[in-house]
């Protein structure tokens, strides 16, 4: 007992003398300055001041300014920092620098080409343009409207066949696939079908019903069946992805009340994701809607309006437009001002889709609260 006493004794007097220990300034780290909120504005305009000056005295190029400056702006940027807040946070600052520039460098050509359209797209946005046709219209004047008509019957005719069989595509492969046989053979020709150029889908659908048709045969419907082989890959990736994510609990707590397995997926694992489902849905309708090469080979264009999926050419916004700019009449200039209207219309729609999509989205996300 006195051994354990004397060894209890020595131990609280050991931390007693490392905690009584004082502790001075060399013994702590070194706390570095930090720079102030006004730098890092003062060393841009300072790098854009002194490229600019140089430049004005040996050739001003207005791309060379920003390539320079925001050369110079991040190394002073990473040296200043280095000197007064060390290596941690200059290389901190650095990186943000240069993660800021290529943002910025990818929004160059968006705005360059929002810009564009809308500077050069205006002209003719008006409602002449969209509520007539380019029937016995020769110069000037006419409109789209038969042209709008028919992207929206081919989008639409493609939407109702390709969600319903990339749906249920999706939902096979992730609930009832198992990583079998089949649904890695599904799984290998959708990853083909996403890669796959949007002109040899137009050659195929023209090619299926010039077996059944014959040749020479343009309908929107044709189109349609294009439209739909490119969209059938992302509408199960996007689905997929969705019915990925849902929690197994959820589907564990279902089939322990007895639920059946086809109705768990349709009371809980489709609501739970109906939000993202419907976005990918969208997002694919946005990105076939803009498709120029397939509709050239199945459609065509027409001059009138044809409401008629399966009889006869339609007019559609992207064929329009390339008609209007590669083969222009005499004068030139209404038939580029119709074109560049066109593309207006046609990225106001691509927009407004996925607008409808963020909304749609919102609204059947899974509740937090």
């Amino acid at each position: 007992m006195s051994t354990g006493t004397e060894r209890n004794k020595t131990e609280d007097q050991t931390v007693t003398g490392t905690l009584d220990t004082p502790v001075t300034t060399e013994s702590l780290p070194k706390v570095r300055g930090s720079l102030p909120r006004w730098a890092t504005a003062a060393i841009l305009a300072g790098s854009l001041v002194v490229v600019g000056a140089v430049l004005a005295a040996t050739g001003f190029s207005v791309g060379l300014w920003i390539v320079l400056s925001a050369v110079l702006f991040a190394v002073v940027t990473y040296v200043t920092s280095r000197v007064v807040e060390g290596r941690r946070k200059a290389v901190d600052r650095l990186v943000t620098v240069l993660v800021t520039g290529a943002f910025l460098l990818a929004m160059i050509p968006l705005v360059s080409v929002l810009f564009t359209v809308i500077s050069q797209g205006w002209a003719r946005f008006d409602p002449q343009f969209f509520n007539s046709s380019m029937r016995g219209v020769v110069g000037e004047g006419g409109g789209a409207l038969h042209a709008i008509q028919g992207t929206l019957i081919i989008t639409a005719l493609a939407a109702v066949l390709s969600i319903p069989v990339g749906a249920l595509t999706a939902v096979y492969l992730v609930e009832y696939g198992n990583n079998s046989r089949l649904a890695r053979a599904i799984t290998f020709f959708v990853d083909v079908m996403t890669g796959i150029p949007s002109i040899v889908a137009g050659l195929f659908a023209y090619a299926l019903f010039a077996l059944i048709l014959g040749p020479g045969v343009r309908l929107g419907i044709v189109g349609a069946v294009a439209l739909t082989v490119l969209m059938i890959p992302i509408v199960v990736r996007a689905t997929e992805e969705m019915l990925k994510i849902v929690p197994n609990e959820l589907r564990e707590a279902s089939y322990a009340l007895g639920v059946p397995k086809w109705r768990t997926i349709l009371k809980v694992v489709i609501p739970t994701t109906a939000g993202g489902i419907a976005t990918g849905i969208m997002l694919a309708i946005a990105r076939v809607i803009g498709e120029t090469a397939p509709l050239l080979v199945t459609v065509g264009t027409a001059l009138g309006v044809n409401l008629n999926p399966f009889d006869g050419r339609m007019a559609t916004l992207p064929v329009f437009a390339y008609y209007s700019y590669a083969v222009p009449g005499v004068p030139r200039e209404p038939f580029i001002d119709r074109a560049w209207t066109a593309a207006l219309v046609l990225m106001l729609i691509v927009m407004v889709l996925n607008i409808v999509a963020r909304l749609i989205s919102r609204v059947f996300a899974p509740k937090t609260r």
